[in-house]
């Protein structure tokens, strides 16, 4: 192979890798909006059939994820998710991605602050990017008048996906 299409292989690998990151946030960003607006049916789509969400419970397949999400809103809570500081890892048709959570939040009408990390891992299918995993830990959630602090928990399922303690 010459020296100019060592390099425009090169380069036309980086630019994939670029397109595949920049969708991967993208999913990252309509799992948000979709979380945060109650459109379950679309966020559930965002998983593989078998995919997980590991979080505030580990829940398994798009039936029970359809359920368990739907129940977060139906048992009182509301939230906003603000989601940065991706770090993605691409390796053929899977992929990696740690991000930071911040998020206020509203559970039985009182107002509280979490935050934490998320650790996912991707597969790429023919509709795009999918979650096999999504995983969530908390570094502190509580209610917003108690003031927050590393592993404060005013709610008790945050408290099982706490992150270890010790330095975020």
């Amino acid at each position: 192979m010459s020296d100019l299409e060592t390099r425009l292989r090169r380069m036309e690998d980086t630019v994939c890798l670029h397109d595949d990151i920049e969708a991967i946030r993208a999913l990252d960003a309509a799992y948000c909006r979709l979380l945060d607006s109650g459109d379950w049916p679309a966020l559930v789509a965002l998983f593989l059939p078998d995919g997980t969400f590991d979080g505030l419970a580990v829940v398994t397949g798009s039936a029970d994820l359809l359920a368990f999400f739907s129940g977060l809103a139906d048992g009182g809570m509301r939230f906003w998710h603000h989601v940065s500081n991706h770090e993605v890892e691409v390796e053929g048709d899977t992929a990696t991605v740690r991000s930071v959570l911040w998020q206020p939040c509203v559970v039985d009408g009182v107002p509280h602050v979490a935050a934490g990390r998320y650790s996912d891992r991707l597969v790429r299918t023919d509709d795009g990017w999918r979650y096999a995993v999504k995983q969530v830990r908390f570094d502190y959630w509580a209610p917003l008048a108690d003031g927050w602090d590393h592993h404060r928990f005013g709610f008790a399922p945050a408290a099982g996906a706490a992150t270890p303690e010790g330095p975020a």
